[in-house]
């Protein structure tokens, strides 16, 4: 169905369940894609004072909408910038945590990830004088061999998580996952277990033959607004949908890594267009932070 036509129609069935939206709070050098071509002499600071100047755009566009969000915020920079953490907290965000280095947890292991989930925890609470309550894994890695993750989480406060992905991916992913929020059994993640104490909120899917991903990220910067605006008015008439994105993916400036073209596409594709896709879905459609989402 052409966009215009299916556009007009969908004026008048607009849903207004509410959505969740999270905003991942990393570097363009946190892409796994590209961390062997990044030159040993980037300007890192450079970089990561995009992420400031990448955020500040969203937060022009939340507020235009009268919109909040959960901002998973990778420690390191949270080190870094602990006001303007600090102003989001203030300004009504929810604040999570997204891990500490931005390190994948099947290549940090259990001793590992504890270490830094215990340093950006601690370091999250110092700065908002809050209990971060959401986790999302760098890479979305979170599965099977690293059920381990949600003991931790459950040891150091969290509530939920967010980093299931229902679609096998090269890098992640549990594609039998439930498709809406559930309390995941720690000897089989893909199965609910009601005695389970971290709640987790997987990334969206549109079902079809295959699970299709559009929660953000890549697929906001890869489908057409057509596409993604009729894939969640479909899913919103059953359930939630959460999108995500990364500030330096609806930035035009971040800086670009040489490497090989397909890494290159991966990582930048739809950049000057992403921004406006998401003022399209917020426009449209009702968000909120996961935590209000999930009313704890």
């Amino acid at each position: 169905m052409p966009y215009r036509i299916y556009k007009i129609i969908n004026i008048f069935v607009c849903d207004k369940m509410k959505n969740a939206l999270s905003i991942d709070f990393e570097d363009c050098l946190c892409n796994e894609f590209l961390l062997k071509y990044i030159p040993k002499d980037i300007d890192k600071k450079k970089i990561e004072d995009q992420v400031i100047e990448a955020t500040d755009l969203l937060l022009k566009l939340l507020d235009k909408y009268d919109t909040k969000a959960t901002f998973f915020v990778l420690g390191k920079l949270a080190n870094k910038y602990p006001e303007y953490i600090k102003m989001l907290d203030e300004a009504g965000h929810e604040i999570g945590s997204h891990g500490y280095s931005h390190t994948p947890l099947y290549d940090l292991g259990k001793d590992g990830f504890e270490k830094e989930l215990k340093l950006s925890t601690e370091l999250l609470k110092s700065i908002t004088h809050k209990q971060p309550l959401g986790f999302r894994a760098p890479s979305f890695s979170i599965n099977q061999s690293t059920s381990w993750a949600f003991e931790l989480l459950e040891k150091y406060g969290y509530k939920y998580d967010s980093s299931v992905f229902p679609v096998k991916m090269i890098l992640y992913g549990v594609p039998n996952a439930p498709l809406t929020p559930y309390r995941p059994n720690i000897n089989d993640i893909s199965k609910n277990d009601p005695d389970g104490k971290i709640i987790e909120y997987p990334l969206t899917v549109l079902k079809t033959i295959i699970n299709i991903p559009i929660s953000g990220g890549y697929y906001l910067r890869f489908f057409p607004k057509w596409f993604l605006d009729l894939s969640i008015s479909r899913i919103s008439k059953s359930r939630p949908v959460m999108i995500y994105v990364h500030p330096w993916e609806t930035y035009k400036n971040t800086t670009k890594i040489n490497a090989p073209l397909i890494y290159k596409f991966e990582a930048y594709y739809g950049i000057k267009n992403s921004l406006n896709k998401l003022e399209m879905l917020i426009s449209k459609y009702k968000f909120e932070p996961i935590a209000d989402q999930l009313k704890i």
